[in-house]
Protein backbone atom coordinates (compact mmCIF):
# COMPACT_ATOMS: atom_id res chain seq x y z
CA UNK A 1 0.00 0.00 0.00
CA UNK A 2 1.44 3.33 -1.03
CA UNK A 3 2.20 5.64 1.84
CA UNK A 4 1.11 9.26 1.90
CA UNK A 5 4.75 10.32 1.44
CA UNK A 6 5.08 8.16 -1.68
CA UNK A 7 1.82 9.57 -3.03
CA UNK A 8 3.09 13.15 -2.65
CA UNK A 9 6.29 12.15 -4.43
CA UNK A 10 4.25 10.63 -7.23
CA UNK A 11 2.38 13.91 -7.65
CA UNK A 12 5.62 15.68 -8.51
CA UNK A 13 6.77 12.87 -10.82
CA UNK A 14 3.94 13.63 -13.24
CA UNK A 15 4.82 16.79 -15.16
CA UNK A 16 1.24 17.89 -15.93
CA UNK A 17 -0.01 17.27 -12.39
CA UNK A 18 3.03 19.02 -10.90
CA UNK A 19 2.40 22.07 -13.08
CA UNK A 20 -1.27 22.15 -12.12
CA UNK A 21 -0.57 21.89 -8.38
CA UNK A 22 2.14 24.59 -8.43
CA UNK A 23 -0.08 26.87 -10.56
CA UNK A 24 -2.94 26.45 -8.07
CA UNK A 25 -0.69 27.19 -5.09
CA UNK A 26 0.68 30.33 -6.79
CA UNK A 27 -2.81 31.74 -7.43
CA UNK A 28 -3.95 30.94 -3.88
CA UNK A 29 -0.87 32.78 -2.61
CA UNK A 30 -1.86 35.85 -4.67
CA UNK A 31 -5.37 35.66 -3.19
CA UNK A 32 -4.01 35.72 0.35
CA UNK A 33 -1.66 38.62 -0.46
CA UNK A 34 -4.58 40.65 -1.78
CA UNK A 35 -6.50 39.96 1.45
CA UNK A 36 -3.91 42.01 3.38
CA UNK A 37 -3.56 45.04 1.06
CA UNK A 38 -5.72 47.79 2.56
CA UNK A 39 -7.85 50.07 0.38
CA UNK A 40 -6.05 53.40 -0.30
CA UNK A 41 -7.14 56.12 2.12
CA UNK A 42 -7.90 53.81 5.07
CA UNK A 43 -5.81 54.29 8.22
CA UNK A 44 -4.66 50.70 8.85
CA UNK A 45 -3.67 51.38 12.49
CA UNK A 46 -7.04 52.95 13.36
CA UNK A 47 -8.84 50.19 11.48
CA UNK A 48 -7.05 47.51 13.49
CA UNK A 49 -8.00 49.24 16.73
CA UNK A 50 -11.63 49.60 15.60
CA UNK A 51 -11.94 45.94 14.63
CA UNK A 52 -10.84 44.81 18.09
CA UNK A 53 -14.19 45.99 19.43
CA UNK A 54 -16.22 44.24 16.72
CA UNK A 55 -18.02 40.95 17.42
CA UNK A 56 -18.09 38.01 15.03
CA UNK A 57 -21.66 36.84 15.78
CA UNK A 58 -23.32 38.90 13.02
CA UNK A 59 -23.47 39.08 9.25
CA UNK A 60 -20.15 40.93 9.07
CA UNK A 61 -18.46 38.15 11.03
CA UNK A 62 -19.97 35.52 8.73
CA UNK A 63 -18.82 37.42 5.65
CA UNK A 64 -15.35 37.89 7.11
CA UNK A 65 -15.12 34.11 7.66
CA UNK A 66 -15.68 33.38 3.96
CA UNK A 67 -13.16 35.97 2.77
CA UNK A 68 -10.43 34.91 5.18
CA UNK A 69 -10.28 38.14 7.21
CA UNK A 70 -10.08 40.41 4.16
CA UNK A 71 -13.32 42.16 5.17
CA UNK A 72 -11.98 43.14 8.61
CA UNK A 73 -8.75 44.28 6.93
CA UNK A 74 -10.70 46.54 4.51
CA UNK A 75 -8.55 44.93 1.83
CA UNK A 76 -8.86 45.23 -1.93
CA UNK A 77 -10.25 41.66 -1.85
CA UNK A 78 -12.64 42.51 1.01
CA UNK A 79 -15.68 41.30 -0.94
CA UNK A 80 -13.97 38.01 -1.74
CA UNK A 81 -15.70 35.70 -4.16
CA UNK A 82 -19.04 35.92 -2.34
CA UNK A 83 -20.76 38.24 -4.90
CA UNK A 84 -20.11 35.55 -7.52
CA UNK A 85 -21.60 32.89 -5.22
CA UNK A 86 -24.62 35.14 -4.59
CA UNK A 87 -25.14 35.71 -8.32
CA UNK A 88 -24.88 31.96 -8.98
CA UNK A 89 -27.45 31.17 -6.29
CA UNK A 90 -29.85 33.84 -7.59
CA UNK A 91 -29.67 32.47 -11.15
CA UNK A 92 -30.10 28.92 -9.87
CA UNK A 93 -33.24 29.95 -7.95
CA UNK A 94 -34.53 31.84 -10.99
CA UNK A 95 -34.02 28.68 -13.03
CA UNK A 96 -36.63 26.97 -10.85
CA UNK A 97 -39.37 29.60 -11.37
CA UNK A 98 -38.62 31.69 -14.50
CA UNK A 99 -39.25 29.95 -17.87
CA UNK A 100 -36.45 31.86 -19.65
CA UNK A 101 -33.79 30.56 -17.25
CA UNK A 102 -35.35 27.08 -17.27
CA UNK A 103 -34.93 27.07 -21.05
CA UNK A 104 -31.28 28.14 -20.75
CA UNK A 105 -30.59 25.29 -18.34
CA UNK A 106 -31.95 22.82 -20.89
CA UNK A 107 -29.96 24.16 -23.87
CA UNK A 108 -26.79 22.26 -23.03
CA UNK A 109 -23.40 23.88 -23.60
CA UNK A 110 -24.79 27.05 -25.21
CA UNK A 111 -27.21 27.55 -22.33
CA UNK A 112 -24.41 27.10 -19.77
CA UNK A 113 -22.31 29.73 -21.55
CA UNK A 114 -25.18 32.25 -21.40
CA UNK A 115 -25.80 31.48 -17.72
CA UNK A 116 -22.08 31.91 -16.99
CA UNK A 117 -22.08 35.28 -18.75
CA UNK A 118 -25.18 36.43 -16.85
CA UNK A 119 -23.56 35.29 -13.61
CA UNK A 120 -20.55 37.48 -14.36
CA UNK A 121 -22.75 40.50 -15.05
CA UNK A 122 -24.65 39.81 -11.82
CA UNK A 123 -21.35 39.56 -9.93
CA UNK A 124 -20.35 43.06 -11.06
CA UNK A 125 -23.71 44.55 -10.02
CA UNK A 126 -23.74 42.83 -6.61
CA UNK A 127 -20.08 43.73 -6.02
CA UNK A 128 -20.72 47.41 -6.72
CA UNK A 129 -23.71 47.48 -4.34
CA UNK A 130 -21.80 45.70 -1.56
CA UNK A 131 -18.73 47.88 -2.12
CA UNK A 132 -20.90 50.98 -1.67
CA UNK A 133 -22.14 49.53 1.63
CA UNK A 134 -18.57 48.94 2.77
CA UNK A 135 -17.60 52.56 2.04
CA UNK A 136 -20.55 53.75 4.16
CA UNK A 137 -19.52 51.46 7.01
CA UNK A 138 -15.88 52.58 6.86
CA UNK A 139 -16.91 56.25 6.81
CA UNK A 140 -18.91 55.72 10.02
CA UNK A 141 -16.19 53.85 11.91
CA UNK A 142 -13.96 55.67 14.39
CA UNK A 143 -11.74 55.03 17.41
CA UNK A 144 -12.22 57.43 20.34
CA UNK A 145 -13.72 59.98 17.95
CA UNK A 146 -10.91 59.66 15.40
CA UNK A 147 -12.27 58.37 12.03
CA UNK A 148 -10.44 55.56 10.29
CA UNK A 149 -10.86 57.51 7.03
CA UNK A 150 -9.02 60.84 7.47
CA UNK A 151 -11.22 63.88 6.81
CA UNK A 152 -8.83 65.02 4.07
CA UNK A 153 -9.53 61.77 2.21
CA UNK A 154 -13.29 61.54 2.77
CA UNK A 155 -15.51 62.58 -0.08
CA UNK A 156 -17.20 61.50 -3.28
CA UNK A 157 -13.90 60.78 -5.02
CA UNK A 158 -12.77 58.31 -2.35
CA UNK A 159 -16.15 56.53 -2.39
CA UNK A 160 -16.12 56.08 -6.18
CA UNK A 161 -12.48 54.96 -6.28
CA UNK A 162 -13.06 52.48 -3.43
CA UNK A 163 -16.15 51.02 -5.15
CA UNK A 164 -14.14 50.56 -8.36
CA UNK A 165 -11.21 48.95 -6.48
CA UNK A 166 -13.42 46.55 -4.50
CA UNK A 167 -15.47 45.58 -7.55
CA UNK A 168 -12.33 45.07 -9.63
CA UNK A 169 -10.92 42.94 -6.80
CA UNK A 170 -13.91 40.61 -6.91
CA UNK A 171 -13.85 40.38 -10.73
CA UNK A 172 -10.12 39.60 -10.57
CA UNK A 173 -10.71 36.87 -7.98
CA UNK A 174 -13.50 35.44 -10.14
CA UNK A 175 -11.04 35.29 -13.04
CA UNK A 176 -8.40 33.66 -10.81
CA UNK A 177 -10.92 31.04 -9.74
CA UNK A 178 -11.73 30.24 -13.38
CA UNK A 179 -8.00 29.94 -14.14
CA UNK A 180 -7.57 27.42 -11.31
CA UNK A 181 -10.49 25.35 -12.62
CA UNK A 182 -9.09 25.42 -16.16
CA UNK A 183 -5.33 25.19 -15.64
CA UNK A 184 -4.96 24.13 -12.01
CA UNK A 185 -6.40 21.37 -9.86
CA UNK A 186 -9.82 21.42 -8.17
CA UNK A 187 -12.70 23.90 -8.34
CA UNK A 188 -11.16 27.38 -8.29
CA UNK A 189 -14.05 29.24 -6.61
CA UNK A 190 -14.33 26.62 -3.87
CA UNK A 191 -10.57 26.61 -3.28
CA UNK A 192 -10.50 30.40 -2.85
CA UNK A 193 -13.13 30.12 -0.08
CA UNK A 194 -11.27 27.09 1.32
CA UNK A 195 -7.93 28.88 1.63
CA UNK A 196 -9.61 31.85 3.31
CA UNK A 197 -11.06 29.60 6.01
CA UNK A 198 -7.87 27.57 6.47
CA UNK A 199 -5.87 30.80 6.80
CA UNK A 200 -7.70 31.47 10.07
CA UNK A 201 -6.98 28.05 11.57
CA UNK A 202 -3.52 28.95 12.99
CA UNK A 203 -5.04 32.00 14.72
CA UNK A 204 -7.78 29.76 16.13
CA UNK A 205 -5.18 27.37 17.56
CA UNK A 206 -3.27 30.33 19.04
CA UNK A 207 -6.46 31.62 20.70
CA UNK A 208 -7.15 28.19 22.15
CA UNK A 209 -3.56 27.93 23.45
CA UNK A 210 -3.85 31.32 25.16
CA UNK A 211 -7.15 30.25 26.74
CA UNK A 212 -5.59 27.02 27.98
CA UNK A 213 -2.64 28.91 29.48
CA UNK A 214 -4.86 31.46 31.24
CA UNK A 215 -7.31 28.90 32.65
CA UNK A 216 -4.78 26.14 33.35
CA UNK A 217 -7.08 23.58 31.73
CA UNK A 218 -6.17 19.92 32.31
CA UNK A 219 -4.55 17.78 29.62
CA UNK A 220 -7.39 15.23 29.79
CA UNK A 221 -9.97 17.86 28.77
CA UNK A 222 -7.84 18.89 25.78
CA UNK A 223 -7.47 15.26 24.68
CA UNK A 224 -11.25 14.79 24.91
CA UNK A 225 -11.75 17.93 22.78
CA UNK A 226 -9.32 16.69 20.11
CA UNK A 227 -10.89 13.19 20.06
CA UNK A 228 -14.34 14.78 19.70
CA UNK A 229 -13.09 16.91 16.81
CA UNK A 230 -11.65 13.82 15.11
CA UNK A 231 -14.98 11.95 15.27
CA UNK A 232 -16.89 15.02 14.06
CA UNK A 233 -14.63 15.33 11.02
CA UNK A 234 -14.99 11.58 10.34
CA UNK A 235 -18.78 11.95 10.54
CA UNK A 236 -18.77 14.88 8.11
CA UNK A 237 -16.65 12.90 5.64
CA UNK A 238 -19.00 9.91 5.96
CA UNK A 239 -22.16 11.94 5.34
CA UNK A 240 -20.55 14.00 2.56
CA UNK A 241 -19.60 10.82 0.70
CA UNK A 242 -22.77 8.91 1.62
CA UNK A 243 -25.06 7.95 -1.28
CA UNK A 244 -28.05 5.69 -1.94
CA UNK A 245 -27.60 3.91 -5.27
CA UNK A 246 -30.73 3.18 -7.31
CA UNK A 247 -30.21 0.47 -9.97
CA UNK A 248 -31.24 1.36 -13.53
CA UNK A 249 -31.56 -1.32 -16.22
CA UNK A 250 -31.17 -0.35 -19.87
CA UNK A 251 -32.96 -2.45 -22.47
CA UNK A 252 -30.96 -3.99 -25.32
CA UNK A 253 -31.15 -2.23 -28.68
CA UNK A 254 -29.85 -3.56 -31.99
CA UNK A 255 -28.51 -0.88 -34.33
CA UNK A 256 -27.12 -2.45 -37.50
CA UNK A 257 -24.82 -5.22 -36.31
CA UNK A 258 -24.17 -3.70 -32.91
CA UNK A 259 -26.05 -4.30 -29.67
CA UNK A 260 -26.44 -1.38 -27.27
CA UNK A 261 -27.73 -1.35 -23.69
CA UNK A 262 -28.50 -4.41 -21.62
CA UNK A 263 -26.37 -3.11 -18.73
CA UNK A 264 -27.18 -2.06 -15.19
CA UNK A 265 -26.10 1.38 -13.99
CA UNK A 266 -26.86 3.32 -10.82
CA UNK A 267 -28.28 6.71 -9.91
CA UNK A 268 -26.33 7.93 -6.86
CA UNK A 269 -28.63 9.93 -4.57
CA UNK A 270 -26.54 11.83 -2.05
CA UNK A 271 -27.54 11.90 1.60
CA UNK A 272 -26.53 15.56 1.62
CA UNK A 273 -27.53 16.80 -1.83
CA UNK A 274 -27.81 20.41 -0.66
CA UNK A 275 -24.23 20.57 0.66
CA UNK A 276 -23.43 23.58 2.81
CA UNK A 277 -26.07 25.87 1.30
CA UNK A 278 -28.82 25.27 3.94
CA UNK A 279 -26.45 26.39 6.71
CA UNK A 280 -25.43 29.50 4.76
CA UNK A 281 -29.07 30.44 4.10
CA UNK A 282 -30.17 29.83 7.70
CA UNK A 283 -27.11 31.53 9.19
CA UNK A 284 -27.56 34.61 7.04
CA UNK A 285 -31.19 34.98 8.12
CA UNK A 286 -30.45 34.30 11.80
CA UNK A 287 -27.71 36.93 11.85
CA UNK A 288 -29.93 39.68 10.42
CA UNK A 289 -31.76 40.55 13.71
CA UNK A 290 -28.54 40.64 15.70
CA UNK A 291 -26.81 42.74 13.03
CA UNK A 292 -29.65 45.31 12.98
CA UNK A 293 -29.88 45.44 16.77
CA UNK A 294 -26.12 46.01 17.03
CA UNK A 295 -26.69 49.44 15.44
CA UNK A 296 -28.52 50.51 18.66
CA UNK A 297 -26.04 49.77 21.48
CA UNK A 298 -27.59 52.33 23.86
CA UNK A 299 -31.15 50.98 23.75
CA UNK A 300 -31.55 48.59 26.70
CA UNK A 301 -34.79 47.04 25.43
CA UNK A 302 -33.35 46.20 22.01
CA UNK A 303 -30.16 44.85 23.57
CA UNK A 304 -32.26 42.58 25.80
CA UNK A 305 -33.95 41.21 22.68
CA UNK A 306 -30.53 40.77 21.10
CA UNK A 307 -29.52 38.31 23.84
CA UNK A 308 -32.14 35.86 22.51
CA UNK A 309 -30.52 36.01 19.07
CA UNK A 310 -26.99 35.38 20.32
CA UNK A 311 -25.50 32.24 18.80
CA UNK A 312 -25.11 30.63 22.26
CA UNK A 313 -28.75 31.21 23.26
CA UNK A 314 -30.93 28.02 23.38
CA UNK A 315 -33.76 29.68 21.42
CA UNK A 316 -31.32 30.68 18.68
CA UNK A 317 -30.04 27.09 18.35
CA UNK A 318 -33.57 25.62 18.14
CA UNK A 319 -34.79 28.07 15.46
CA UNK A 320 -31.46 27.76 13.62
CA UNK A 321 -31.70 23.94 13.49
CA UNK A 322 -35.31 23.98 12.26
CA UNK A 323 -34.44 26.48 9.52
CA UNK A 324 -31.55 24.28 8.35
CA UNK A 325 -33.86 21.26 8.06
CA UNK A 326 -36.33 23.36 6.04
CA UNK A 327 -33.66 24.81 3.72
CA UNK A 328 -32.12 21.37 3.19
CA UNK A 329 -35.39 20.14 1.67
CA UNK A 330 -35.89 23.44 -0.17
CA UNK A 331 -32.45 23.47 -1.80
CA UNK A 332 -32.55 19.72 -2.55
CA UNK A 333 -35.82 20.26 -4.45
CA UNK A 334 -34.10 22.94 -6.55
CA UNK A 335 -30.82 21.10 -7.12
CA UNK A 336 -32.31 17.70 -8.01
CA UNK A 337 -35.45 17.23 -10.11
CA UNK A 338 -36.75 13.60 -10.07
CA UNK A 339 -39.10 14.31 -13.00
CA UNK A 340 -36.21 15.35 -15.27
CA UNK A 341 -34.23 12.26 -14.25
CA UNK A 342 -37.21 9.97 -14.95
CA UNK A 343 -37.84 11.61 -18.35
CA UNK A 344 -34.18 11.25 -19.38
CA UNK A 345 -34.18 7.60 -18.32
CA UNK A 346 -37.32 6.95 -20.38
CA UNK A 347 -35.82 8.60 -23.48
CA UNK A 348 -32.68 6.43 -23.19
CA UNK A 349 -34.64 3.22 -22.64
CA UNK A 350 -33.76 2.89 -18.97
CA UNK A 351 -36.00 1.74 -16.16
CA UNK A 352 -35.81 0.87 -12.47
CA UNK A 353 -36.55 -2.86 -11.98
CA UNK A 354 -40.12 -3.28 -10.72
CA UNK A 355 -41.06 0.38 -11.36
CA UNK A 356 -42.99 1.59 -14.43
CA UNK A 357 -41.21 4.32 -16.45
CA UNK A 358 -42.48 7.89 -16.29
CA UNK A 359 -44.55 9.20 -13.39
CA UNK A 360 -44.09 6.15 -11.12
CA UNK A 361 -40.31 6.33 -11.55
CA UNK A 362 -40.35 10.02 -10.69
CA UNK A 363 -42.44 9.37 -7.55
CA UNK A 364 -40.20 6.46 -6.54
CA UNK A 365 -37.02 8.56 -6.81
CA UNK A 366 -38.69 11.49 -5.01
CA UNK A 367 -39.81 9.20 -2.18
CA UNK A 368 -36.30 7.80 -1.63
CA UNK A 369 -34.76 11.28 -1.86
CA UNK A 370 -37.20 12.58 0.77
CA UNK A 371 -36.35 9.74 3.14
CA UNK A 372 -32.55 10.02 2.89
CA UNK A 373 -32.68 13.84 3.08
CA UNK A 374 -34.21 13.72 6.57
CA UNK A 375 -31.16 12.20 8.34
CA UNK A 376 -28.92 14.39 6.18
CA UNK A 377 -30.77 17.55 7.25
CA UNK A 378 -30.72 16.54 10.94
CA UNK A 379 -26.99 15.87 10.69
CA UNK A 380 -26.46 19.31 9.12
CA UNK A 381 -28.46 20.93 11.94
CA UNK A 382 -26.35 19.14 14.58
CA UNK A 383 -23.10 20.13 12.86
CA UNK A 384 -24.29 23.75 12.60
CA UNK A 385 -25.05 24.17 16.33
CA UNK A 386 -21.95 22.30 17.52
CA UNK A 387 -19.70 25.43 17.58
CA UNK A 388 -22.05 27.19 20.02
CA UNK A 389 -22.30 23.99 22.07
CA UNK A 390 -18.55 23.44 22.46
CA UNK A 391 -17.86 27.14 23.06
CA UNK A 392 -20.18 26.84 26.06
CA UNK A 393 -17.66 24.37 27.53
CA UNK A 394 -14.81 26.86 27.42
CA UNK A 395 -13.43 26.35 23.90
CA UNK A 396 -12.28 29.63 22.31
CA UNK A 397 -14.68 31.22 19.81
CA UNK A 398 -12.42 30.95 16.74
CA UNK A 399 -11.37 27.35 17.47
CA UNK A 400 -15.00 26.35 18.09
CA UNK A 401 -15.89 27.40 14.52
CA UNK A 402 -13.85 24.46 13.22
CA UNK A 403 -15.96 21.97 15.18
CA UNK A 404 -18.81 22.35 12.72
CA UNK A 405 -20.89 24.80 10.74
CA UNK A 406 -19.93 26.21 7.38
CA UNK A 407 -16.19 26.15 8.11
CA UNK A 408 -15.89 22.40 8.62
CA UNK A 409 -18.32 21.45 5.84
CA UNK A 410 -16.60 23.66 3.26
CA UNK A 411 -13.10 22.53 4.28
CA UNK A 412 -14.03 18.82 4.17
CA UNK A 413 -16.07 19.09 0.96
CA UNK A 414 -13.43 21.04 -0.98
CA UNK A 415 -10.58 18.86 0.34
CA UNK A 416 -12.36 15.66 -0.75
CA UNK A 417 -13.17 17.08 -4.19
CA UNK A 418 -9.57 18.21 -4.76
CA UNK A 419 -8.14 14.89 -3.54
CA UNK A 420 -10.44 13.01 -5.90
CA UNK A 421 -9.19 15.07 -8.85
CA UNK A 422 -5.57 14.42 -7.87
CA UNK A 423 -6.51 10.76 -7.45
CA UNK A 424 -7.83 10.55 -11.02
CA UNK A 425 -4.58 12.01 -12.42
CA UNK A 426 -2.50 9.50 -10.44
CA UNK A 427 -4.58 6.46 -11.37
CA UNK A 428 -4.56 7.39 -15.06
CA UNK A 429 -0.80 7.00 -14.93
CA UNK A 430 -0.91 3.82 -12.83
CA UNK A 431 0.13 5.39 -9.51
CA UNK A 432 -1.63 4.77 -6.22
CA UNK A 433 -3.76 7.63 -4.95
CA UNK A 434 -4.68 8.94 -1.50
CA UNK A 435 -8.00 7.07 -1.30
CA UNK A 436 -7.20 3.78 -3.04
CA UNK A 437 -5.55 0.71 -1.61
CA UNK A 438 -2.32 -0.20 -3.36
CA UNK A 439 -3.49 -2.79 -5.88
CA UNK A 440 -1.83 -1.00 -8.79
CA UNK A 441 1.94 -0.86 -8.66
CA UNK A 442 3.59 2.43 -9.52
CA UNK A 443 5.26 2.42 -12.91
CA UNK A 444 8.92 3.35 -12.81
Amino acid sequence: MATITETFRNIFKIHELRQRVLYTLLILFLVRVGAHITIPGVDAVQLSAAMENQTSDNLFGLYDLFVGGAFSNAAIFALGIMPYISASIILQLLGAVVPYFQKLQQEGEEGRKKITQLTRYGTVVISAMQAWGITIRLNNMDVAGVPIIPEAVQGFGWVISSIIILTAGTVFMMWLGEQITEKGIGNGISLIIFIGIIDRFPYAILDEYRLISSEARSLIIEIVILVLMFFIIAGVVLVTQGTRRIPVQYAKRVVGRKVYGGVTQYIPLRVNTAGVMPIIFAQSIMFIPNTILSFFPDNEFLQTIATYFHYQAPLYSIIYALMIIFFTYFYTAIAFNPKDVADNMKKQGGFIPGIRPGKQTSEFIDNILTKITLPGSIFLAIIAILPSFVSGFGVSGQFAQFFGGTSLLIVVGVALDTLQQIESHLLMRHYDGFMKSGKIKGRR
